[in-house]
């Protein structure tokens, strides 16, 4: 078996949207806010920030201004159990993963509870199904990833993940994972540990043009369940 970490949603980048999914670090409980998205799509498959003003009411915050015109890239796609990916990423991503396999999907969330902070938390997996070229799927299926909303040309590399129904999801409740150690976010030591460590130098937690490997992905898979997560086919609450 194989597993990669994916880092995915908001952050204080450009690319990210210059702002960060909630927490309430007491609960666990979270709100998934995707990256923007910078290229076209067919009409009539926008999604637009404007979908998360209800959620985030609950969490006591608005929707930022900045955002409030502006369409997501919605991937992942809780709801469709899909993620999608180009380039290096969606290379590596086929090279290395097949049906059975796993990622695991954390974010950088922004906590409403005291001082504000940014958790590093898990927040979704996938038991993959398949993974296929965005293009080759049916029109039928054009609904079903941020990758296949796109107008992609018909040579694009763009790959679609597909989770298994009943072993993927978002969490109903996020699982921290990350600290302030050495100048940067890392995966916390006690879970460098726990998991049998990862293929980034000292637990790095960034984006990056090569995805984090699970060294043991049994030992892994054992410490999740351990927490006993509550996967749901949904993006948010």
């Amino acid at each position: 078996m194989n597993a990669l970490l994916v880092r995915v949603g908001a952050d204080r980048s450009a690319e990210g949207g210059r702002w960060n999914g909630l927490i309430d670090a007491g609960s666990g409980a979270f709100v998934y806010v995707p990256i923007p998205e910078r290229r076209p799509v067919h009409a009539g498959h926008e999604r637009r920030y404007t979908a998360l003003s209800q959620t985030l009411q609950r969490f006591g915050q608005p929707l930022p201004r900045h955002l409030g015109h502006r369409r997501m890239h919605l991937d992942p796609d809780f709801e469709q159990l899909t993620y999608g990916d180009e380039g290096q990423r969606a290379k590596q991503l086929r090279s290395t993963l097949g049906p059975g396999d796993w990622i695991a999907f954390y974010a950088s969330l922004l906590d409403v509870r005291g001082a504000p902070r940014l958790v590093y938390a898990l927040i979704g997996l996938f038991a993959i199904e398949q993974i296929a070229y965005a293009r080759d799927l049916p029109t039928a299926q054009r609904d079903c990833n941020a990758h296949t909303r796109r107008r992609l040309a018909a040579d694009a590399d763009d790959i679609v993940v597909i989770g298994e129904p009943g072993a993927s999801g978002r969490l109903r409740r996020c699982l921290s994972i990350g600290e302030w150690r050495d100048g940067a976010y890392r995966l916390r030591r006690d879970l460098i540990e726990a998991w049998g460590g990862l293929s980034v130098n000292d637990g790095w937690l960034q984006r990056s043009a090569r995805l984090p490997r699970f060294l043991d992905p049994e030992r892994f898979r054992s410490w999740l369940s351990a927490q006993q997560p509550e996967l749901i086919a949904r993006n948010n609450e």
